[in-house]
């Protein structure tokens, strides 16, 4: 067994699956009738796939997604929303974020739209991308804040840095003259290096109106840099008198969203 120098000093270097695993192996036959190559192997492999694990879930933390157990492979094809399951599989491989592309994810209230943006924001941290789910709401009154407090700059690098942002509720209130400013001064700065999803219930042939149409300039040219290759994924029902929201199919309910 090795001294319990070198496993206090793996333990200060901070490799303590390592340092376990060695233990477990010290105490397990087979292990140690095995070659070195392979039982070290085995220790490097115990250590990174428990690197891997602890960033994964600091990203996830991170995000901070409003259903942070949203899965792609839970969504119900069969809930009564017209879904293009091989887009969403296809999306799920995160592809369009090496390609700077966007989603547009839209629909009704309680059709599954933040939960579809969730599961694929799981994905890309699965993948070791940073990731950060926002409310459009909650954007603007911390780009508010921010301008009253000097500290404009930093707060916008906090939404323009991520790979992947996630923007829920998107024009669900028409904005101001500066609000319109900040958005288009975020899209432009995640123009060409990440990716964005939008949810929102309107359609985005109707967001030049939801942008102040020809009364902002900038509606334009906001549009300009988001539509012309994104994603698009309406959801819809198939028979709207059956309609159910998505929130009793998932089995979410009001303090499941709130944590």
């Amino acid at each position: 067994m090795l001294e319990q120098e070198t496993i206090d000093r793996l333990h200060e270097m901070r490799l303590p699956k390592m340092a376990d695993a060695y233990l477990a192996q010290d105490s397990d036959e087979h292990w140690k009738q095995t070659d070195f190559d392979t039982r070290f192997a085995a220790l490097v492999d115990a250590e990174h796939r428990s690197r891997v694990s602890n960033r994964r879930v600091r990203l996830l933390k991170l995000a901070n997604l409003d259903q942070p157990h949203a899965r792609l492979e839970e969504i119900n094809y069969t809930s009564g929303r017209k879904l293009e399951r091989r887009l969403i599989e296809r999306l799920g491989g995160c592809r369009y974020i090496d390609d700077y592309r966007n989603i547009f994810i839209t629909g009704a209230t309680g059709e599954g739209k933040t939960y579809l943006a969730c599961a694929f924001a799981y994905e890309a941290i699965q993948r070791d991308i940073r990731t950060l789910f926002v409310r459009m709401p909650d954007f603007l009154t911390d780009m508010e804040l921010a301008r009253r407090n000097g500290d404009l700059k930093r707060t916008l690098k906090k939404y323009t840095n991520p790979r992947l942002l996630v923007l829920d509720e998107w024009l669900l209130v028409p904005p101001n003259e500066q609000e319109v400013r900040d958005i288009a001064e975020l899209i432009q700065k995640r123009r060409r290096h990440a990716s964005t999803i939008f949810c929102s219930q309107y359609d985005d042939s109707e967001w030049i109106e939801q942008l102040g149409n020809a009364e902002g300039p900038l509606a334009e040219a906001i549009l300009d840099r988001i539509i012309h290759d994104a994603y698009r994924i309406k959801i819809e029902a198939i028979d709207p008198d059956k309609d159910i929201s998505m929130r009793e199919v998932y089995g979410l309910h009001e303090e499941d969203e709130a944590n």
